[in-house]
C-alpha cells in the first residue's frame, strides 16, 4: 500500500487503529480568526496555508454556502444544516473531502446525485446527523465514509455498490437489524474497517467482506455465532462482540479459532466456559461473563518448546475464577503472557 496511492494510511499499532490523514491540517494548527485567502465564502475561512481547504465550522449555517471553485477540502461541522441541492458542489468538481458532521441532515432533504457527482471525493463524513437510511449513490473514488450517531434503519442494496476503494466504514450508534445490511457490502473488496457497534443486531449479517482487518459488533443484542462464519476471513486481526447476549451453546466449537486473529473481546457475555482460540491471538478479553472452568485446551491444542500460546494480556476478571482455579500447567501453554487478570 503506497502513501501516495491513498489518502489514508492504515496503521495496526497494539491494537489501536489509526489514520493518518496526508491533506490540510484538521484541527491543529488551524486558526480560524486568521488571515483567509481571497478565494473563500466571506461567511467561512481559507488559511492561506491551506488555500484549498474552507472551514465553515460552528458558524450556525442552514444551508451550504456557495463553495469557490479549487477548493478540495470543506468543512461543515456543528451548523443547523438539513439538506442539499444537488447543484450545490456544481462548481468543486475537485472536492475531495466533505466533513458534515453535528447537522440536521436527513435523506429526503439532499436531493438528486449530489454526491456521485464529485469524482474526485474520497472522505464523506455525516456523523451526528438525522439520516435514515446510508446515502447514496456515491463516486468509486470514495475510501473513507462516516454515517455514524443518526438513525439508520437500512442500508439499501446497491447503495454501496462499486466501492472498490473502500475501506473504512464506521455504521456505530444507528438502529440497523442484520437483515437491513445483510449482502450491502457485497464487492466491497478494499474494505478493512467496519464498525457496527451499538445498533440493533440479534444475529451477525450475511456476504461481509472477506478482506476485513478490524471488524466491531459489541453492544448489539447478538446470541450466537454460526458456525464457520468467520471461515475465509483471512486477515481478520481484531474482532469485538463485547456487551452482547452470547452463550455457551450459541458459539461453535471452533467459530473463534481464527488463525489471523490478533485481539478477541467476548467480555459482558453470558459464556460459562473459554471459546477455543488459535495459538496466534494475543489479546483475549473475557471480563464480566460467568466463566467458572479454565480448560488449557482453550488455549493450547499441544504445549512443546515451539508451540505455545502466544496470549499477552487474558483478561477475566468478574467471572467465577480464583486463582486455585488456574492448572499449574497453564504457565507453559500461556508462558508469554505479561498479564492475567482475575480481580
Amino acid at each position: 500500500m503506497s502513501l501516495n496511492s491513498l489518502p489514508i494510511f492504515l496503521l495496526l499499532i497494539s491494537g489501536i487503529f489509526c489514520q493518518y490523514d496526508y491533506g490540510p491540517a484538521d484541527d491543529y494548527g488551524y486558526d480560524p480568526f486568521g488571515p483567509s485567502s481571497a478565494v473563500c465564502a466571506p461567511e467561512c475561512n481559507c488559511p492561506l496555508s491551506y488555500p484549498t481547504a474552507m472551514y465553515c465550522d460552528n458558524l450556525k449555517l442552514k444551508t451550504i454556502p456557495i463553495v469557490p471553485s479549487g477548493i478540495k477540502y470543506l468543512y461543515l461541522r456543528n451548523n443547523m444544516i438539513e439538506g442539499i441541492e444537488e447543484n450545490t458542489f456544481d462548481n468543486v468538481t475537485d472536492l475531495q473531502w466533505l466533513i458534515l458532521d453535528h447537522n440536521h441532515l436527513e435523506n429526503s432533504k439532499i436531493k438528486g446525485r449530489v454526491f456521485s457527482k464529485l469524482k474526485h471525493l474520497k472522505k464523506l463524513h455525516i456523523n451526528y446527523n438525522n439520516l435514515t437510511e446510508a446515502v447514496g449513490p456515491l463516486p468509486k473514488t470514495l475510501d473513507d465514509l462516516q454515517l455514524s450517531h443518526n438513525k439508520i434503519t437500512k442500508v439499501n442494496p446497491g447503495a454501496l455498490e462499486g466501492l472498490v476503494n473502500l475501506t473504512v466504514i464506521h455504521l456505530q450508534n444507528n438502529q440497523l437489524k442484520a437483515d437491513s445490511i445483510s449482502g450491502a457490502f457485497k464487492g466491497l473488496n478494499s474494505l478493512l474497517y467496519l464498525d457496527l457497534s451499538f445498533n440493533r443486531l440479534t444475529k451477525l449479517p450475511t456476504g461481509l467482506p472477506h478482506s476485513l482487518l478490524m471488524l466491531y459488533f459489541d453492544n448489539n443484542q447478538i446470541s450466537n455465532v454460526p458456525d464457520e462464519y468467520f471461515q475465509g476471513f483471512k486477515t481478520l486481526q481484531y474482532l469485538r462482540l463485547s456487551n452482547n447476549k452470547l452463550t455457551d451453546s450459541g458459539i461453535p466449537g471452533n467459530v473463534f479459532n481464527i488463525t489471523s486473529l490478533v485481539e478477541l473481546d467476548l467480555s459482558f457475555n453470558q459464556l460459562k466456559s473459554i471459546p477455543t482460540v488459535s495459538e496466534n491471538l494475543e489479546n483475549f478479553y473475557l471480563q464480566v461473563n460467568k466463566i467458572n472452568k479454565f480448560p488449557l485446551s482453550s488455549f493450547c491444542k499441544v504445549v512443546g518448546p515451539m508451540t505455545y500460546s502466544k496470549i499477552t494480556h487474558l483478561r477475566l476478571d468478574g467471572n467465577n475464577l480464583t486463582r486455585a482455579d488456574l492448572p499449574q500447567e497453564m504457565y507453559n501453554c500461556l508462558r508469554v503472557a505479561a498479564e492475567i487478570s482475575l480481580e
